[in-house]
């Protein structure tokens, strides 16, 4: 059976966090009323450190203030996990899809979140692998990608995020995800000059969807304004 077609929805400017949150969540509660479908939203953020469901104030290293001079938002967020932080050159990825049958468990729909990111590592010649006990996508040299989700009526939302080339620095900022030890990396910092850009790994991550999540990714570009969550998105 073909997998069903749904929107990859990618946006070519980068989205304050806030009102993609808003948005993200009124998409969520279309989608749990089934007056929307299934689709994954592809998108950059300009500079945020948002703060999960665990997270703790402590686990970001500068006052608002000074964040607000660099230019970088503090929001909290729905989704699990503690803090992260997000920019330009880093891919974010949202599935919204309503699970059901043995495909509605948490823990099955993040080991696919992290098998995404590890087969995308491997178009581009790296080893990427899980840690038990840890959520995300790590190499020898760091972290590579962050994980957090939460279900709503066994929606998903939120979802990946993989570094590929922004400043590692910023991370200096917070704990991110509560693990003070452990080193950040990107695409660039192991590849150099080899390095993809954001695009040619969003078309790669599109390419997977139909072998680990079962639906097949119709892209379909945005500006700069997330799509109302209503009607037939097949």
């Amino acid at each position: 059976m073909r997998a069903p077609l749904i929107p990859g929805y990618y946006f070519k400017r980068p989205l304050a966090y806030a009102p993609a949150l808003a948005a993200m969540e009124a998409w969520v509660a279309a989608r749990v009323e089934n007056r929307t479908g299934d689709a994954f939203f592809f998108l950059e953020h300009t500079p945020v450190i948002t703060l999960g469901m665990r997270g703790r104030d402590e686990h970001v290293r500068i006052p608002a203030a000074q964040l607000e001079a660099l230019g970088i938002d503090r929001v909290p967020s729905s989704r699990g996990g503690e803090v992260t932080l997000h920019a330009p050159g880093q891919l974010v990825i949202y599935p919204i899809l309503k699970l059901s049958g043995a495909a509605a468990s948490a823990g099955d729909h993040v080991h696919r979140l992290e098998e995404l990111g590890i087969r995308i590592a491997a178009d581009f010649g790296l080893t990427a692998f899980r840690r038990k006990g840890l959520t995300g996508i790590w190499t020898e040299c760091g972290k590579l990608g962050a994980i957090g989700v939460r279900f709503r009526h066994w929606v998903s939302f939120h979802g990946l995020s993989l570094n590929i080339d922004l400043d590692l620095k910023l991370f200096d900022l917070i704990v991110p995800c509560g693990l003070a030890h452990e080193p950040v990396t990107s695409f660039r910092a192991l590849l150099g000059d080899g390095s993809p850009s954001v695009e040619t790994v969003r078309t790669r991550a599109m390419a997977h969807c139909e072998h680990i999540f079962g639906r097949t990714c119709v892209p379909r570009p945005l500006e700069d304004t997330w799509p109302a969550p209503t009607g037939s998105n097949a």
